[in-house]
């Protein structure tokens, strides 16, 4: 079957074809109507075209400010959503690296200790911190104001973090072209400092900002803000605002001046550029800047702004670390050994006489400012106490502040003849008296060869003669003949603990010993006998009063029979009266004492006492070089006198326990000199041994003189 179409066949046929079978040819109105449905056809099928213009045009609208505003807030949206999500997802992850907040919690502040003198006078606080924590309702309310205006306006107002600081802290920044405050409200410093370590990093920022948000839940504002000024770092290693009101004014926080308040305040921003105590222009202008907001958040007014602001040009007073702040460290020192760790604030009460430590200083910074130069020797320390053995005053250097060495405790020098005063009474507990005689002559012991002072000697001499012109070679021979090892056990017996040596040249003050351990051996000479520990602490207690140190006296005891006291005192006030001592001076008082010069004039010290006070004084420099010109005898007895002068004013002079006070303690002893038959030489029992001989009897068998 054919299935092919023909022309025929197709819809209109062919002109062709229609002509052929005979068809009308189409008119014109046909073929224009044909025309115009094909057209028409054209136009439906292929001619839409025209339509889809018209119809775009009337389906694409004008850009209106509203359509702009839509789509904006549309993206933003968007943005914002997936802002959310990734912002969350940063805090998710670094609150993932913080432990459970079940177990946070504030840690203690560290313990401070107060150490204050006899009358009450804080003398320093010592511990990491500097100074106690206060509460927020014993400070003057202008304090906090000060630190809120400057620092977190919006501190009461915020939960934690502050966007609108932020924000007003950033505008700030843009328009001072560099960053000049930041967006961290006191909430969050307190949990950077308690919790946190100070790097500046996104992570660290975060987990401030949840920290700060767990210490709103958990503390009110006035709990944080004591947190906060209680721990915040001012400066010159002090930590809260009473340790810089301390540091700084040398007064409590709590007595703190609105001008005081706005330069403490200040101090925040920068510790230590804007100290008053280096640079007092710069903390007293922005102390101004302190001063102007909180007049423009009403804490003060604008008179009151202007009244306290200070003027640059005039330098502020700051507290100067004095020579208190050795005794501070030596209290801190001692702190374990009495009480164990400590682990809460404590007041600690001390012998410290506060007027007596301040003149000591005094004392002994002018000697040295005015000579030092001169006589080439740069530091100087005193010691001072009392019959009981109670630390009245200590300098331990010229400047605390330039150098924390304690050369008053923790110096061990060579003592020089100021030691020879117990070679002597271990020589009258061998059983000599002040009258023995003794020869002073050229000595070469086993190729040891003391010499005196000025190369001179003097032939023979009785024992007080030796020691009042501290003549070097009878106390060779007096440490020989009675041996090293018995001045040693002396020495230790008085209260000496440093390691000695037993070789004879001891007798010389070869020794390092300290100052405060050489002064409390002579305190037994002022008290008859009594060996004293020395001490600074008499009590300790907690800052709600609970007792957990008190001081009872206690001692060694009797440490001199009262015979050898009086025979002590007798040489040794002679020491003074004729001696290498005489430049020392104490009106209407009895006193005794010795000097001390060692080898090339390295160390200078005079060791004296009364009835009343037993003071140790030493000059010279810390690298040992040789001073000019510089002995026992001259400066350090010039610095003893002038403290001991001002220690012993309205005092009822009395005198010390010598020898021609108590006549009777010498009965028995011979004319010439020899000690009676009941006392040994060396060694032995009293009474078992035949009559001793004499000292220039030994020495002439023991040298062939």
């Amino acid at each position: 079957m054919d299935i092919k179409l023909t022309s025929d066949d197709r819809i209109g046929g062919s002109r062709r074809g229609a002509s052929k079978r005979g068809g009308k040819k189409p008119s014109a109105r046909n073929t224009k109507s044909s025309r115009g449905n094909a057209g028409a056809k054209k136009s439906f099928f292929s001619g839409g075209t025209n339509t889809k213009k018209r119809n775009s045009k009337r389906k694409k609208k004008p850009i209106t400010l509203f359509g702009i505003i839509v789509k904006l807030t549309y993206w933003l949206l968007v943005l914002g959503i997936w802002a959310g999500i990734g912002v969350a997802a940063i805090v998710a992850y670094y609150a993932l690296q913080l432990p459970a907040s079940d177990s946070w919690a504030v840690p203690d502040r560290p313990a401070n200790i107060r150490i204050v003198a006899t009358n009450g006078q804080l003398i320093s606080n010592q511990g990491q911190m500097g100074g106690e924590a206060v509460l927020f309702r014993e400070l003057p309310e202008y304090v906090p104001a000060a630190v809120l205006a400057i620092e977190d306006r919006r501190f009461f107002d915020h939960i934690g973090i502050d966007p609108i600081g932020i924000l007003r802290a950033a505008l700030g920044n843009i328009q001072a072209g560099r960053v000049t405050a930041g967006g961290s409200t006191i909430t969050q410093q307190v949990a950077k400092n308690l919790f946190l370590s100070p790097d500046q990093t996104l992570g660290r920022k975060v987990q401030e900002a949840l920290l700060a948000l767990w210490l709103e839940q958990n503390y009110s504002k006035i709990q944080i803000m004591e947190l906060y000024l209680n721990r915040v770092y001012f400066g010159a290693g002090a930590y809260g605002i009473e340790a810089a009101s301390q540091r700084y004014f040398a007064k409590s926080a709590r007595n703190l001046s609105l001008g005081e308040a706005a330069i403490l305040a200040g101090l925040l921003k920068a510790p230590s550029r804007l100290s008053p105590a280096t640079n007092p222009e710069g903390a007293a202008e922005r102390a101004r800047i302190v001063l102007k907001a909180m007049a423009e958040v009403g804490y003060i007014s604008a008179q009151e702004a202007e009244a306290a602001a200070i003027d640059p040009n005039q330098r502020i007073r700051t507290r100067v670390a004095g020579a208190e702040y050795y005794v501070a460290d030596w209290v801190e020192s001692l702190m374990t050994s009495y009480i164990g760790e400590v682990t809460q604030d404590v007041i600690v009460t001390t012998t410290i006489d506060w007027d007596l430590q301040k003149f000591a200083e005094f004392t002994v910074r002018e000697a040295v400012s005015i000579n030092g130069e001169e006589r080439n020797f740069s530091q100087g320390a005193l010691v001072s106490m009392t019959t009981g053995g109670a630390v009245k005053a200590i300098v331990g250097g010229v400047d605390y502040s330039a150098s924390q060495f304690n050369r008053a405790v923790s110096a061990r020098r060579q003592s020089g003849s100021a030691f020879k005063p117990l070679v002597y009474l271990t020589a009258l507990e061998a059983g000599f008296t002040p009258d023995t005689i003794v020869e002073d002559a050229p000595l070469d012991y086993e190729g040891w060869q003391p010499k005196n002072y000025n190369g001179e000697y003097a032939g023979d001499v009785t024992l007080r003669d030796a020691l009042t012109f501290s003549l070097n070679t009878v106390a060779a021979r007096l440490a020989i003949a009675v041996s090293p090892q018995a001045v040693i056990n002396t020495a230790y017996r008085l209260g000496i603990s440093s390691q000695i040596e037993p070789v004879p040249s001891i007798s010389l003050g070869t020794a390092g010993i300290s100052l405060l351990e050489l002064t409390g051996a002579y305190v037994p000479f002022s008290n008859g006998g009594v060996g004293v520990i020395p001490y600074v602490i008499t009590s300790i207690q907690t800052t709600e009063g609970e007792i957990l140190y008190q001081n009872i006296p206690a001692g060694p005891g009797q440490v001199i029979a009262p015979q050898n006291v009086a025979m002590m005192n007798d040489m040794l006030t002679n020491a003074i009266d004729i001696g290498t001592g005489k430049r020392a001076h104490l009106a209407n008082w009895q006193i005794a004492g010795k000097t001390g010069t060692t080898q090339s004039n390295r160390d200078a010290l005079f060791i004296g006492y009364s009835a009343n006070l037993t003071t140790g004084v030493w000059v010279g420099n810390d690298d040992n070089s040789s001073m000019k010109g510089v002995g026992g005898g001259t400066f350090p007895a010039e610095i003893w006198s002038a403290y001991m002068t001002r220690a012993h004013e309205g005092l009822v002079p009395a005198n010390l326990p010598v020898a021609s006070s108590m006549p009777q303690l010498l009965d028995g002893f011979p004319p010439d000199g020899l000690p009676p038959q009941d006392v040994p030489l060396q060694g032995g029992t009293p009474g078992q041994q035949e009559r001793p001989r004499t000292l220039v009897d030994l020495i002439n068998e023991l040298f062939g003189n």
